[in-house]
């Protein structure tokens, strides 16, 4: 029989369970409350009083690639090392033979130093410095930015102290090809130059972050981690052709140091749609070691860069001639070596002749300046500006690249006497190259000029592609314009005396030839120092790229003859690339006197 001294204690006991059994629910539900339930909230609020730890999530910087996919610029990884000092003690390591081996401190650090290039000392000091300053710390830093090579062999140690961050850091494979016009970067990560800094929107990632808590061993806390994602940057796809750009510049070395020039540019544009396909330049400028290049070679002069052009110039005014003024190939002009204008001016032929009666086509082929001046007051100065402006010059271009340069060209009611003529033949007037190719592209494109670009598109992270918004294209003259100066310039291929240099065979070529004198900074010109160039397209009769050639102050050839070996190397290089057809027909021969 149970007796009332017998129920109590057990019921007591049965009380007690319960109450310890609700405090232990109690203690679990919250448990499950903090760790689980609102475990994001208070890592955030502990890692907010500094009782947690966080790393940065690098974002990798988007890759420049070319027209065909190939990479001019990507991202590769590298590896901060860090160590946590208060796990930084004699440990022990089972042997092969399954003997427990005491690995010392001392032995550790000289493995770490011959890995990471310091000393077995410094190595020590880093962590003891770290204890001095906190004695329970956690980190400090080891080494920053190691290879991968050294990451792998470090982690090989199988030191349960050493940790590692990986973070992108940016390369480029094929070092100095288009160095100068995709740019670089800083060792900071911050674009500096060039295409890496004009289209930095696109490339760039944005860094995340991940927080979490440790315990005394140095092992992540589970459940503590917060993950802020890093984003990636965009691929940029350009226009240009690497491989081609890597033969032209080459070439574009070449040259320059045969004809003692300061710098020589060589530059390719796809005449139907305005994309450049080479932009190739010496001196170049590896972005691996910009450290190594001169910082006035740190940019691209293709874009930067202004000059007087010199006799390319006369084509665009035997252009605004045939297409404003009624003036035909065969027109006619009575030129001597030199003339004295009506209102006081005076021009000068580069060489002494008797009075010749040249049709427009042969002030062209001889590059005559009292020619092409003489034809020039068959229509207003203010009607041969207008064409200028729409043929581009003076307007820059559409290429997005920072620091490019505007050539300039002074309204036409404040030309003098003297520059009313000499604007005819490239002087008293500064263009630049993409402003020079852009004219000459119009003249090749039935008169329609195309809004030149660099960029293809970007290719963001999520897959979205964004292309440039380019101007819309400008018709300058009319197609059958267009057409006689096509001809025309076939024809200063084959009759001017620079014509057997430059012939591909199988090929009808277009081009134009430009001496311009370069100011010396007082008011007056370098004496016999040029800024030489040679423009044109292939083939002449349906053209489909235009390629121009600039030598800077070149001084073994000073004139633009200077250019005509790289200019048909470089126009035989281009039909190979994009397999343009020999033509199947000869141009016309057009009459260079009346």
């Amino acid at each position: 029989m149970t007796t009332r001294a017998t129920r109590s204690p057990r019921r007591r006991t049965v009380t007690a369970l319960f109450i310890v059994l609700v405090v232990l629910v109690a203690f679990i539900v919250r448990l499950v409350d903090i760790q689980v339930v609102n475990a994001d909230e208070h890592v955030e609020d502990s890692i907010a009083l500094g009782l947690g730890n966080s790393h940065t999530l690098w974002g990798t910087r988007g890759e420049i690639v070319d027209e065909s996919g190939q990479e001019l610029a990507g991202s590769i990884l590298l590896y901060d090392a860090q160590l946590s000092p208060l796990n930084v003690k004699n440990f022990q390591r089972t042997d092969a033979d399954g003997t427990k081996l005491t690995v010392p401190v001392a032995d550790t650090a000289a493995k770490i130093a011959s890995v990471t290039g310091q000393t077995a000392e410094e190595v020590t000091a880093i962590v003891e410095d770290a204890l001095a300053a906190d004695p329970d710390s956690q980190y400090a830093s080891l080494k920053k930015g190691i290879s991968t090579e050294m990451y792998r062999q470090l982690v090989d140690l199988k030191l349960p102290f050493i940790y590692f961050t990986p973070h992108p850091a940016r390369t480029y494979p094929d070092g100095a090809v288009a160095g100068n016009l995709v740019g670089f970067m800083g060792s900071d990560g911050e674009a500096l130059g060039g295409i890496e800094k004009t289209q930095d929107a696109c490339l760039a990632a944005s860094d995340g972050l991940q927080k979490f808590q440790q315990g005394k061993d140095g092992v992540v806390i589970p459940g503590t981690e917060v993950t802020d994602p890093a984003i990636d940057g965009g691929t940029l796809q350009l226009t240009i052709n690497k491989d081609l750009n890597w033969y032209l510049q080459q070439l574009a070395a070449e040259q320059g140091q045969d004809m003692g020039a300061q710098r020589a540019t060589i530059t390719v544009v796809e005449v139907k749609t305005g994309k450049i396909r080479a932009a190739a330049e010496w001196p170049a400028m590896d972005p691996n070691n910009v450290s190594a290049s001169d910082p006035a070679d740190r940019y691209s002069h293709i874009f930067t860069d202004t000059f007087e052009p010199g006799s390319t110039f006369k084509s665009l005014t035997a252009a605004a001639l045939i297409d404003g003024a009624g003036q035909t190939p065969a027109s006619t002009v009575m030129a001597p070596d030199q003339v004295t204008f009506a209102n006081g001016a005076r021009v000068r032929d580069g060489h002494p002749h008797a009075d010749l009666d040249y049709t427009l086509t042969g002030v062209l082929i001889d590059s005559s300046n009292v020619g092409i001046s003489t034809f020039s007051e068959r229509m207003s100065t203010q009607a041969r500006y207008d064409y200028l402006k729409n043929f581009g010059i003076g307007q820059g271009s559409a290429v997005d690249y920072e620091g490019q340069a505007t050539g300039t060209l002074y309204p036409a009611d404040e030309w003098g006497a003297q520059t009313a003529y000499n604007t005819t033949f490239g002087q008293a007037v500064t263009t630049t190259v993409p402003e020079l190719m852009g004219a000459y592209a119009a003249i090749a494109n039935d008169g329609t000029r195309m809004p030149l670009s660099l960029v293809e598109s970007c290719t963001k992270p999520d897959g979205t592609v964004v292309t440039p918004d380019l101007p819309d294209p400008v018709q300058v003259i009319s197609p059958e314009s267009s057409k006689q100066m096509r001809e025309m310039l076939e024809n200063v291929a084959t009759q001017a005396n620079y014509g057997q240099e430059i012939g591909v065979p199988g090929y009808r070529i277009a081009v134009k030839t430009g001496t311009g004198e370069k100011s010396d900074g007082k008011g007056g010109y370098k004496a016999g120092l040029y800024f030489t160039t040679m423009i044109g397209f292939v083939p002449a009769d349906d053209p489909q790229y235009l390629v121009a050639v600039t030598l800077d102050e070149p001084t073994v050839v000073r004139s633009s003859t200077a250019n005509a070996s790289a200019f048909q190397k470089a126009i035989t290089q281009v039909v190979k690339t994009y397999r343009v057809m020999p033509a199947t027909s000869e141009g016309p021969q057009l009459p260079a006197f009346g």
